[in-house]
């Protein structure tokens, strides 16, 4: 029974890589931390509905909250929406196209532990390119795919089948 749990879990596990979601870790390399300028950060990212923060911290020390604006700015943590910090390896699922915005609590927002960032719809596929000869069809994937989901799939049913056939 062991390995059909490992088996579902792995099942899961690439349903979850497969829904066009992203997995981004907060502030890149250095994660949630002091020091990080989370705005020029954000700048150069794009989020999307359906995409997972990923917060990397100490949480000996730090928190992750989501607040309102006006709380942002004015790096208050008391009235928060949700309190994020679950382990100091926590994610938060953006289930909206909306602006989010989240500081860490104790004062360390004031040292720059905070971010504002806008979610926007998931980007629709690429459509084909036209073309002078009809016979060059062009099959562009979604800008966020990188066909790793299929492979993903395609390894896991494999791998399942093994274990059922070990099973019997």
């Amino acid at each position: 029974m062991g390995c059909l749990t490992a088996v579902m879990v792995l099942l899961a596990a690439a349903m979850l890589t497969c829904t066009g979601g992203a997995l981004i870790k907060v502030g890149g390399k250095p994660g949630w931390a002091q020091n990080v300028n989370y705005t020029d950060w954000a700048t150069h990212r794009h989020f999307y509905v359906g995409d997972w923060l990923y917060f990397v911290f100490d949480k000996r020390y730090y928190t992750v909250m989501e607040v309102n604006e006006t709380n942002y700015e004015q790096c208050r943590d008391s009235e928060f929406i949700k309190n994020v910090t679950r382990g100091g390896r926590d994610v938060f699922n953006l289930t909206e196209s909306r602006d989010y915005y989240f500081l860490s609590s104790g004062g360390y927002c004031f040292h720059g532990m905070k971010l504002a960032i806008h979610v926007s719809n998931q980007l629709p596929p690429i459509s084909p390119l036209p073309s002078s000869n009809n016979n060059n069809v062009i099959n562009a994937a979604s800008p966020r795919s990188d066909g790793g989901g299929r492979f993903i799939i395609l390894s896991l049913s494999f791998l399942t089948s093994i274990v059922l056939k070990m099973l019997r």
